[in-house]
């Protein structure tokens, strides 16, 4: 098997290409290409620190949408984190 023969121009060329794909990458991935992370009831239960039953009332007064697979369900988790973030309490804005 012959040897090749790498030289700093080579090394040049091919950090250049790597730098070039890279970027491609990084503008597909900021140019609206949204990664949706989907979990499980038992992840989603989890996550909200609820049980079963609450997390079904959130179903049904449409407190959190879900996706339903077969006998599956998920839900996105941005949706979870927003209704984290729309329930936050300020303690001091309570205390007025």
């Amino acid at each position: 098997m012959p040897a090749n023969i790498i030289t700093s121009d080579d090394l040049i060329v091919f950090k250049l290409e790597l730098l070039e794909e890279i970027k491609i990458l990084l503008d597909n991935q900021n140019s609206g290409v949204i990664k949706k992370e989907w979990l499980k009831s038992t992840q989603g239960m989890e996550t909200l620190h609820i049980s079963a039953g609450t997390l079904q009332g959130f179903r049904t007064r449409g407190i959190l949408p879900f996706t339903k697979i077969g006998g599956i369900l998920f839900y996105d988790a941005e949706d979870i984190q927003n209704i984290l973030l729309e329930n936050k309490v300020n303690p001091r804005e309570d205390n007025r």
